[in-house]
């Protein structure tokens, strides 16, 4: 009866060196000669030591929990593919991937050993895996640009033919597609979707097939049986799991060698950074961060996507740059881009789940700076936007603040292209200290968002 210890999304559990060993625990303390230790992609970065040690800190807990199969996520290329081959030289597990391509357009990392498919015994059974990866990524991720990644389902199809061709007993998709994988389960006869992307967890059946996710930043870890009855998933908390100090010394070690350790301010009233408070609507950490990019550039408004702001503790107390930097964990400077004002319209509908397909149902994308906006979500209609107090002038041109992902991506902001660039301004956590040094960090909700709707309540943490 073999078992999946699945883990995905773990990102910035490395900016807490205790949380992360006890991760480890964890996962060493489920392992066992029947089970596999299985990652579904966005293991390595971002964070504050991901970004010091450009995602190698990986290294130390892929060895701690003696990992043996990992896909790769939409941020395991944040440091460009060169570094993510380099990684994959220093870890001893298998990588699976078969629809991501170098930029010859050769399968990716084969050189280090990435393969499209692998057959593995566990517990006398033989389970059969593939690895997907969002082909968006190379829109998600500037850092990927160079890379293709082609469509996951016909890839998924021609490697499970092979699959069933070995004589498997299971077939098991990692797969970092996030709403993708209800589609692969439709069309592709597998047994398991270990998924990640997006960061809520999942236990659910759709088509026969278990779909799994075990959320982000290292709160969960799901242990998934396959058997003769089928596939089932237990889920575990690792916040009180057995320490695994050599692994938190390793990570302490690198976080102390960051030097980020400067307070640029303190926070009285703690601002909470959950994903249901940055995917809610008005926030304070997103009053925050759009505040700062807006008075770095001197722009009309400023727009912080809601996903590049990463969960995490709450900011509470002496408030260092290294905080800051886990709030927006990106080397990418603030850019900003001149739209029109029917564009700029736009731009705000897209900060609705109604609008844009992107993540979950009801999240809400955006936060913003010198605009007020309210929304209908029973009707998904923008009611009213106004910049600076008067309403928006669809003919007229407005300076916009903005991360410079946004201008690659086709997925938050669509609206606003690289065609818009006008400029930019310092690194997205430099201008948070900066702005934080100069006006210290007490953001309030204001109305920025209104958000009308019979059926959902309003979070204004």
């Amino acid at each position: 009866m073999p078992r999946f210890l699945h883990y995905s999304d773990i990102e910035n559990v490395y900016d807490d060196p205790e949380r992360a060993g006890r991760l480890a625990g964890t996962l060493v303390a489920l392992d066992g000669e029947d089970a596999l230790v299985v990652g579904t992609g966005d293991n390595t970065s971002p964070g504050v030591v991901s970004m010091v040690s450009k995602g190698h800190q990986a290294v130390d807990f892929f060895d701690a929990v003696d990992a043996d199969l990992s896909t790769f996520g939409n941020h395991d290329f944040d440091y460009g593919p060169d570094e993510t081959r380099s990684l994959l030289t220093e870890t001893s597990h298998t990588w699976v991937s078969a629809n991501v391509y170098d930029e010859d357009g050769d399968p990716f990392g084969a050189a280090e050993g990435v393969v499209p498919w692998t057959v593995e015994e566990v517990d006398g059974v033989r389970v059969g895996f593939v690895g997907l990866t969002d082909p968006a990524t190379d829109s998600l991720n500037p850092s990927a640009a160079e890379l293709t990644f082609t469509d996951p389902y016909d890839a998924a199809a021609s490697a499970v033919s092979k699959l069933e061709a070995e004589g498997v007993d299971h077939i098991v998709v990692l797969s970092h597609l996030g709403g993708g994988d209800d589609e692969l389960a439709r069309r592709v006869d597998v047994d398991v979707i270990l998924g990640g992307h997006v960061h809520s967890e999942r236990i659910e059946h759709v088509d026969g097939t278990l779909l799994t996710r075990p959320g982000v930043n290292g709160e969960t870890v799901l242990e998934v049986v396959v058997d003769e009855a089928g596939a089932r998933a237990e889920r575990h908390d690792p916040s009180n799991g057995p320490e695994t100090p050599h692994l938190a010394d390793a990570l302490r070690s690198r976080l102390a060698a960051a030097g980020l350790d400067e307070v640029v301010a303190t926070v009285e009233i703690p601002i909470e950074r959950t994903a249901d408070v940055v995917h809610g609507g008005e926030c304070r950490i997103g009053n925050f961060v759009a505040d700062a990019y807006r008075w770095a550039t001197d722009a009309d408004v400023a727009l912080q996507n809601s996903g590049g702001i990463r969960s995490g503790p709450p900011l509470s107390g002496d408030v260092t740059v290294a905080d800051l930097v886990s709030v927006v964990p990106f080397e990418e400077p603030v850019a900003v881009a001149e739209v029109t004002g029917a564009e700029l319209l736009d731009a705000f509908r897209q900060m609705s789940s109604a609008v844009v397909d992107f993540g979950e149902d009801g999240w809400w994308h955006g936060h913003v700076s010198g605009a007020r906006i309210v929304w209908d979500d029973d009707a998904a209609e923008l009611v009213e936007a106004t910049v600076g107090g008067e309403p928006v002038d669809p003919e007229a041109l407005y300076t916009v603040a903005l991360a410079e992902y946004l201008l690659h991506s086709d997925h938050e902001f669509p609206a606003i292209q690289q065609r818009h660039r006008a400029g930019e301004s310092g690194i997205q956590h430099d201008v948070l200290a900066a702005y934080a040094r100069e006006h210290g960090i007490n953001p309030a909700v204001e109305g920025r968002i209104e958000r009308l709707s019979a059926s959902r309540s309003k979070t204004s943490n």
